[in-house]
């Protein structure tokens, strides 16, 4: 049996219209593909017709991993096409940003989302084979 493709991530959110302002500032080719109430939650899919994010809400819930601290994932990657105009718009948003280097890389940046999750976005090179 082979994988077909990575397909979502389902995130608990304290603040469900934060993460989705901050994801579609991210991604603004990302729309809401569906969402609705469930026991009382809103949950929404957001992303695009190859992946999204299942985001929960859970307001009164707090955040007990921390990352690189604690086992479990650390950050999610996404491969972006243009670095550049990346930093661009997160800086036109205030939004804040480290970035790191690596041989197979042109950029490497990345930003925390409103709950703590980190994601890195990854631009890189044109003659690096495994992009």
């Amino acid at each position: 049996m082979n994988l077909i493709r990575f397909e979502h991530i389902n995130l608990s959110c304290k603040d469900i219209d934060a993460a989705k302002n901050f994801y579609q500032t991210v991604f603004p080719n990302w729309d809401v593909r569906s969402e609705g109430v469930n026991d009382g939650s809103r949950w929404m899919h957001l992303g695009n017709n190859q992946f999204y994010l299942a985001l929960n809400d859970t307001p009164n819930e707090e955040r007990v991993h921390h990352i690189y601290e604690n086992i479990g994932i650390n950050h999610v990657g996404f491969v972006i096409d243009d670095g550049d105009a990346m930093k661009a718009l997160l800086e036109k948003h205030g939004i804040e940003y480290y970035t790191m280097t690596a041989p197979e890389t042109k950029h490497r940046i990345y930003v925390t989302d409103p709950d703590g999750n980190e994601i890195e976005l990854v631009e890189y090179n044109q003659d690096y084979q495994l992009k």
